[in-house]
């Protein structure tokens, strides 16, 4: 069960990193980003409803707290979509997916000030080691000649701060509720909120034109199987493992752009790269133990 669980935890990061090369793809053929993210939600919403309505007597909770946590976790996931595509837009797939994985510096950051968490020399080292990889990837340290434009770099950690915002959502009301209600819910506002800055003739047009498989296929990717598979592979997997699985999703990306798409990236660029992704899974499998040292004390 071990395998298979790291099987599906990794099957679910290659569909989202595969899901950012599809979206630049979308953009390239001159769809606005946020309406390829209403369209990546708004099928997984359809799979996640589908999935909730299976048990719905199980799935099914009355709660004012899930409701709440429910409704944050839509905000970040909408942010985080929409930032997402719009920093691949102005950036590459590759820069914006390695951007998009600061978020454990934001939830760690978020844990600080809500004092869920204590300040160690290691947690600083990390968020250092992060902050050096984010200068060396956007091209920071040579402001004559920045290889990412701001826009790119803003909206990349932008995506990264909405992803730490649907991690706090979405880990507190599965603690009151079932997954599968969480992403209902979650996704339902994330329809409804992305739908007031869409432009309503684009939605209108994207069902009956000839890029309507692309959407679709974002949508099941990007979304509903790779939420699916995600869940029930993290359900047989520690979270040390799920943690370095997932950055699978980075370097499908990386290599989708480089490959399928011309992105081009410097080798101070791939550094800043690799400085990011170790030092995240370095964090997340420090953090993983930790709670699994708690939860075996208690």
């Amino acid at each position: 069960m071990r395998y298979a669980g790291v099987g599906l935890v990794m099957l679910a990061a290659i569909c989202w990193g595969i899901s950012g090369g599809i979206a630049d793809i979308l953009m390239n053929k001159g769809w606005d980003p946020i309406v390829i993210s209403f369209y990546r939600g708004a099928v997984g919403f359809i799979c996640f409803f589908a999935w909730f309505l299976f048990r719905f007597r199980q799935n099914w909770i009355i709660s004012t707290r899930l409701y709440v946590w429910s409704l944050l976790a839509g905000i970040g996931v909408a942010g985080n979509f929409t930032f997402y595509f719009i920093s691949i837009e102005a950036s590459s797939v590759a820069v914006a997916a390695t951007l998009m994985y600061t978020a454990p510096v934001f939830v760690l950051l978020i844990s600080f000030l809500l004092r869920i968490e204590y300040s160690t020399w290691f947690k600083w080292g990390c968020i250092t080691g992060v902050l050096m990889g984010i200068i060396l990837l956007t091209g920071a340290y040579n402001t004559e000649s920045i290889s990412v434009s701001f826009l790119g770099a803003t909206t990349g950690l932008a995506s990264g701060l909405s992803y730490a915002l649907f991690i706090f959502g979405f880990k507190n009301a599965s603690s009151i509720g079932r997954p599968q209600t969480t992403l209902t819910i979650a996704f339902f506002s994330f329809c409804l909120i992305l739908f007031l800055f869409t432009d309503e003739d684009e939605v209108a047009a994207v069902v009956t034109s000839s890029d309507i498989g692309w959407f679709l296929l974002l949508g099941l990717l990007g979304a509903g199987i790779s939420f699916i598979l995600y869940l029930i592979g993290i359900r047989w997997t520690a979270a040390s493992t799920a943690s370095m699985v997932a950055m699978v999703e980075p370097v499908t990306a990386s290599l989708f752009g480089v490959l399928l798409i011309g992105d081009h990236l410097t080798t101070i660029q791939i550094l800043g790269m690799v400085l990011i992704l170790v030092t995240i899974t370095v964090l997340s499998v420090k953090q993983s133990r930790k709670q699994g040292d708690g939860s075996r004390a208690s």
